[in-house]
C-alpha cells in the first residue's frame, strides 16, 4: 500500500492539478475522490503526516468545492464530499463541510428520488448522506438516501437496477433484459457490482443500527456478497463481465480490490462468516498483490472508465488507464481491511 501509494504521489505533487484525459477536468471528480477515500483508510492505519497534508492540500487547492457547485445532484460531483468530511472531523474547520452539507441538503428537501440512474452513484454519494446524517443527528438525510437508494434498486430500467434472483446489479438501464452477453447470461459489470459493495459497506459502517432500512442494506451486502462468491476466478480475481468468461476474460484489478474491501470489511465486523470469506479474500489479495503491481508501485490490470466489458480495453499488466487514481483507491481501500483481519 505505501509503495502504490507513494507511486502515485510522486507522479501528481500538486494536488490540484487538472486531469487531463481526452479533456481537462477539475480533480476533484469522481476517480480522484475514490482515490482520497483509500489515502484515508491509508492513513487510519498508517498515520504519516504527509498523507494527510495531501488530502489536505487537495481539499484546500478546490476550495473543499463541488465540481458543479452545490447545486449538482450529481453523485460523481459528490464524491469528494466523503474525504473533506473525514477531513472535517479531523480538524473542524466550517469550510471543509460546507459546500457538501449545502449540496447534500438541497436535495434532502427535494422530493426528486431518480438520480442515481448508474449503479456506481451509490459509493459517490451513499456515504456522505450518512456522514452528515450521523455528524448532525438529522435522519432527514438518511430518509432521503433511502427514496434514492430504492428508486434505483426497484425502478430504474424496467424494474430496477437490482436482479433480486441472481443478486447482483446491472450498471445502468441499458444492461437490464432483454441485454445479453456473448454467452447468453445477464451482463453484470465487475466494478459496477463493487461500488455498490463498497457503498453499503461504507454506509452500514456508520448508519445507526435502528435505522428502518439498515436490515435492507445489510441483506442486500450479505446477498450481493454470497453472490460474488462462485464467480471468483481460480487465479484468483473477478472477470470484468461476472458470468462471462468469453468477453474481455482477462484479469482485472478494481472490482476484485472492491470485493476484497467488502468481504473483508464483513469479516472484521463479524457480519459474514470468517471460515467462508476468509480464504476468498486472501487468494484474491495475494493474486492482485503478486501479478497486478509492478515493483515501482504502477498498478496493472486495471480497466479504464466506462460502464461494460469492452471498456477501457484490452486490460493488462502494463497498460495505462484513462484514470490512475481510483483503482489506487479501491486497493488501499482493500489493503486497509485486510489489513486488519486476524
Amino acid at each position: 500500500m505505501q509503495l502504490t501509494n507513494q507511486y502515485f504521489m510522486n507522479k501528481w505533487p500538486d494536488a490540484g492539478k487538472s486531469i487531463i484525459t481526452n479533456k481537462e477536468r477539475p480533480s476533484n471528480i469522481w476517480t480522484r475522490a475514490v482515490y482520497y477515500e483509500g489515502l484515508m483508510a491509508l492513513y487510519s492505519i498508517d498515520p504519516k503526516k504527509e498523507y494527510y497534508d495531501y488530502a489536505v492540500q487537495w481539499g484546500d487547492k478546490h476550495n473543499w468545492g463541488l465540481r458543479n457547485g452545490i447545486e449538482t445532484r450529481n453523485a460523481d460531483d459528490q464524491a469528494c464530499g466523503q474525504t473533506y468530511i473525514d477531513l472535517y472531523l479531523i480538524d473542524k474547520r466550517p469550510e471543509r463541510i460546507k459546500d457538501i452539507k449545502a449540496s447534500i441538503e438541497l436535495m434532502v428537501k427535494s422530493e426528486k428520488s431518480d438520480d442515481w440512474n448508474w449503479i456506481d452513484a451509490l459509493q459517490m454519494a451513499m456515504p456522505v448522506f450518512t456522514r452528515l446524517g450521523v455528524i448532525y443527528k438529522d435522519t432527514t438525510y438518511f430518509s432521503r438516501m433511502y427514496d434514492l437508494y430504492s428508486y434505483a434498486k426497484h425502478r430504474h430500467g424496467d424494474k430496477g437496477l437490482y436482479n433480486p434472483a441472481d443478486h447482483l446489479w446491472w450498471r445502468d438501464k441499458d444492461f437490464d433484459p432483454p441485454y445479453k452477453e456473448p454467452n447468453g447470461n445477464d451482463c453484470y459489470w465487475s466494478r459496477g457490482n463493487g461500488w455498490v459493495v463498497a457503498a453499503l459497506a461504507r454506509t452500514l459502517d456508520i448508519l445507526p443500527g435502528n435505522d428502518p432500512h439498515y436490515n435492507e442494506y445489510l441483506q442486500d451486502y450479505k446477498d450481493l456478497c454470497a453472490a460474488l462468491v462462485p464467480l471468483q476466478r481460480n487465479d484468483g480475481f473477478w472477470n470484468v463481465s461476472l458470468e462471462d468468461s468469453t468477453n474481455f476474460g482477462g484479469k482485472e484489478t478494481s472490482g476484485t480490490a472492491l470485493f476484497i474491501y467488502g468481504f473483508a470489511w464483513g469479516i472484521n465486523k463479524g457480519i459474514l462468516d470468517k471460515s467462508t470469506y476468509k480464504p476468498i479474500v486472501l487468494k484474491a489479495w495475494n493474486a492482485v498483490t503478486k501479478d497486478a503491481i509492478h515493483p515501482n508501485g504502477f498498478i496493472g490490470y486495471l480497466q479504464g472508465t466506462g460502464k461494460e466489458p469492452k471498456d477501457g480495453q484490452p486490460v493488462t499488466y502494463t497498460s495505462v488507464p484513462d484514470f490512475e487514481d481510483y483503482g489506487l483507491g479501491c486497493f488501499l481501500l482493500a489493503g486497509s481491511q485486510v489489513y486488519k483481519m486476524k
